[in-house]
């Protein structure tokens, strides 16, 4: 379809939906069509003639500015996430694609840019978020639905559940959801995590102890049994449980007690437990490191979480729950992350789950001062240009080390410069000396 010869093009693009102006060598605007002064709250004839910056005050024009790299030769710029301030002061989201402006014969005038409003997007996006959410678990993929499905007639029972899955899955949310759910919710929710505690402290944490037990025992201590009466006990890790324990732990699944150390009688149990393991505890079995006994008393009702790589559609969800919960805790204004950072992050493969997706926003909320979360907030191992280079690409980081690429990097962004790389992190210089110290150590 061709358009007529003496159609003005200032007509054809007030015609479009997207904001479009257009900005010269001096980051004049020289054009401002109609959406753009819709969505911004700002006229044509006062925009035109201004800086650009002065009319808009996104998220960018202080930094990495999308217009200025691609007339400083970087080409065209698709669907980037920013946010600008309207007239009347609101933050409004938007995307953005930005190309140079050029004559006939290759001449660079300026800059153009097209703008979408997502306000609207983003507020049905939270109303399907909520829809999606039960207590605090986000998904709707279809391996999490299936355990959805079975969870509120699973927790209304009395059941000893099993939760197996891999590690960073939210074995721990799922058995509150559990407590929560459950007849049990107005007493505790204790957790233990079998893994964590030598084998000659775990039993008197999970049994407690009479007083002269043995040396330092100079009165009676409550097991975790005993504070979690009336409620739910979790045990994590259940597959690293010594023999001995396991014993005693049969017992309190069968008789309903237990006898803490040094006593002489038993104590009721009156305590539902929900295990949970990243082990194959049949394999324990026949290799003879777990008690086939205990195996079948705890494994009344298997729930097996799925991985996050087989759950890709919760990734977004995951990704604006965090940062909700991250802008909370740290007082910030993140808005979310940009088109291209959100395709990283759908495209890697999670080998440390839900754990290690939000170790990846916490790391991006060090680097992102405000705005969305581009792809140079993210860790130096989902960089586009540092992926091959890198062996350990596809291993997930603990927060440590997260810190450490955060410290690192600003430290070469700021040439050694310490004080420097405290004002762009926010920290201390002591706090500073503090992580490098601690890197050196773990040699990272």
């Amino acid at each position: 379809m061709k358009f007529p010869s003496n159609l003005p093009c200032s007509a054809v693009l007030d015609s479009l939906a997207d904001g479009v102006f257009t900005v010269d060598l001096d980051w004049n605007i020289t054009f401002f069509n109609e959406a753009a002064s819709r969505i911004t709250g700002v006229p044509a004839e006062e925009a035109v003639g201004s800086k650009c910056w002065d009319v808009f005050h996104s998220s960018l024009c202080d930094g990495e500015c999308a217009l200025r790299s691609c007339m400083n030769g970087c080409g065209r710029i698709s669907n980037k996430s920013i946010f600008f301030i309207h007239a009347d002061g609101r933050k409004v989201p938007i995307s953005i694609s930005a190309s140079p402006l050029v004559d006939a014969a290759g001449n660079q005038l300026g800059g153009v840019e097209s703008f979408r409003d997502l306000t609207d997007i983003q507020i049905i996006r939270r109303e399907v978020e909520d829809s999606w959410r039960f207590e605090d678990i986000i998904g709707k993929s279809r391996p999490l639905a299936k355990v959805f499905s079975i969870l509120p007639q699973v927790s209304r029972s009395e059941a000893t559940v099993l939760l197996l899955g891999e590690s960073g899955t939210g074995k721990e949310l799922f058995a509150r959801a559990i407590h929560n759910l459950s007849d049990r919710r107005n007493g505790p929710f204790v957790a233990v995590n079998c893994g964590a505690l030598p084998d000659n402290l775990l039993e008197s944490e999970l049994f407690g102890y009479k007083e002269g037990a043995f040396t330092d025992a100079r009165k009676d201590k409550a097991g975790r049994f005993e504070l979690a009466a009336g409620g739910t006990i979790f045990l994590d890790e259940i597959g690293d449980m010594p023999a001995n324990l396991q014993v005693k732990l049969l017992r309190v699944l069968q008789e309903k007690s237990f006898e803490p150390l040094g006593a002489v009688a038993s104590v009721k149990a009156d305590v539902r437990v929900v295990a949970a393991t990243n082990r194959n505890l049949a394999e324990l079995v026949e290799q003879g490191t777990f008690r086939q006994d205990l195996f079948y008393r705890l494994n009344v009702v298997t729930l097996t979480l799925p991985p996050l790589k087989d759950r890709v559609e919760d990734i977004p969800l995951l990704i604006n729950h965090f940062i909700s919960r991250l802008n909370a805790l740290q007082g910030k204004d993140i808005d979310g992350v940009s088109e291209d950072t959100l395709q990283i992050l759908m495209r890697h493969p999670f080998p440390g789950n839900v754990r290690e997706l939000e170790n990846i926003l916490e790391f991006a909320f060090i680097l992102c001062p405000s705005g969305f979360i581009q792809v140079e907030h993210l860790p130096e191992y989902l960089q586009p240009q540092s992926r091959e280079s890198l062996p350990s690409a596809d291993m997930p980081l603990t927060m440590e080390e997260i810190k450490c690429l955060a410290v690192r990097r600003a430290l070469e962004r700021n040439n050694q410069k310490k004080m420097a790389t405290c004002r762009e992190l926010g920290i201390s210089k002591d706090t500073l000396r503090r992580i490098v110290s601690r890197c050196d150590e773990m040699g990272v």
